[in-house]
């Protein structure tokens, strides 16, 4: 009798243990929810949409959808960050709670911008980002108070990831969710869409914009980011970036172009006198040259209402004195401006804008750019607030073609 009371105790006692266990885990599990809520949502939406083919240079594609507000609005309100030290470091202490290290740099990148008219009157963003074989994702962000819901590319191997390898592990996708931070050009839900390019300032000698007055900071990319979530037109982007001391990334610097479902442009850029002096970062001011202005870069701009946005600054007497080589992307340039001057601007539609980012894609343009093939050509409706996508130049290739709206 005895022994059986002392092995139905022992069961008890086994089974309160368990229950105890389970509660702990339980509530463990609870606690990492309501903490990691957003990032686990996120991490399980990261979807492969096209498959690398590294013969081609073509790396892995995804899309990826971001729950929640990533802390963008605590990251306005302390200030911003001056350098991409203070931004990891911003990102590790708020998405990954300091316990996974991420690690952010900017690229040195060759892209070609326009923007155009479609036959029904529809106004486009085209862009190309030019580099080398790497792993994207075209990354979406809900709308949230006070800021808009938005469509960008981001580049992974400027967020730490193999460009030789797709995502795999669980510490991958959790890097990726620093995507937020480092896009490259996008569009959201008012018809604002914009893009990021290098400008080489400085001679021969690159120098990034190091503004330093008491304003805000912030550092290349985060300004797409703000202007993706809180613009409402290009009016507003440029007051963002007025509003801000900017601090160019990985030691070179950068100029910007936004534009609006009004059709209305601009280019932001941060200069001093001219390149052969502009050797101090801290003393670029912005200037904005907007697409409707009479008084426009050249004769050639002038005449027109459409811009052309690639790797040398516009601001007029910049590059007096300076070799023509300083001028990085001229030729790119010009051949935009020709294939639009044939139609004044005016495209049938998407697939015909894309048309003219094929022309001036790595494999299809006779040039000597370091960099090894068009990442990405994408054509943004900014009326339909949609995007039309194509990896790597595979024009040819009909389930290449991706299109997404908000």
């Amino acid at each position: 009798m005895n022994e059986g009371k002392t092995k139905l105790s022992v069961k008890k006692i086994a089974v309160r243990i368990a229950l105890i266990f389970l509660s702990i885990v339980f509530i463990g599990v609870i606690s990492i929810y309501a903490v990691w809520h957003n990032e686990i949502s996120s991490v399980a939406s990261i979807k492969l949409l096209k498959d690398r083919n590294d013969e081609h240079l073509d790396g892995a594609v995804y899309t990826m959808h971001i729950k929640g507000g990533f802390y963008l609005d605590d990251f306005v309100a302390q200030g911003g960050v001056k350098n991409d030290t203070e931004l990891i470091k911003f990102i590790t202490d708020k998405i990954t709670k300091g316990f996974i290290d991420i690690n952010i740099s900017d690229p040195e990148i060759a892209c070609s911008s326009f923007t155009a008219k479609t036959e029904n009157d529809e106004n486009l963003f085209g862009r190309n980002y030019d580099f080398s074989k790497t792993n994207t994702a075209i990354v979406f962000t809900e709308k949230n108070k006070g800021r808009h819901a938005s469509i960008s590319t981001v580049d992974f191997q400027f967020l730490g990831i193999d460009v030789n390898k797709n995502l795999g592990s669980i510490m991958d996708k959790i890097t990726v969710l620093a995507s937020t931070y480092a896009p490259l050009d996008g569009i959201n839900d008012a018809g604002v869409a914009c893009g990021i390019y290098m400008t080489y300032q400085g001679g021969e000698k690159t120098v990034p914009t190091n503004q330093n007055t008491d304003k805000p900071d912030i550092t290349s990319t985060t300004l797409l980011r703000l202007i993706l979530d809180y613009a409402d037109s290009v009016e507003d982007a440029v007051k963002i970036a007025s509003s801000y001391d900017m601090h160019d990334s990985a030691n070179t610097s950068y100029h910007y172009m936004v534009t609006d479902s009004t059709g209305k442009s601009a280019i932001l850029e941060w200069v001093g006198e001219t390149d052969s002096t502009d050797n101090d970062g801290s003393k670029r001011k912005l200037v904005v040259t907007y697409n409707d202005e009479d008084s426009h870069i050249e004769e050639m701009e002038g005449s027109t209402e459409y811009q052309v946005v690639t790797n040398f600054i516009l601001v007029p007497g910049y590059y007096d004195n300076s070799p023509v080589d300083d001028k990085k992307g001229v030729d790119r340039y010009d051949r935009i401006y020709q294939e639009l001057n044939k139609t004044n601007g005016i495209v049938k539609d998407e697939k015909d804008a894309m048309n003219i980012l094929r022309i001036v894609g790595r494999r299809d343009w006779n040039n000597d750019d370091k960099n090894g093939c068009t990442v990405h050509s994408v054509i943004y409706n900014t009326n339909n607030k949609s995007m039309l996508w194509v990896p790597n130049e595979n024009f040819d290739d009909p389930n290449s073609y991706f299109e997404f709206s908000l």
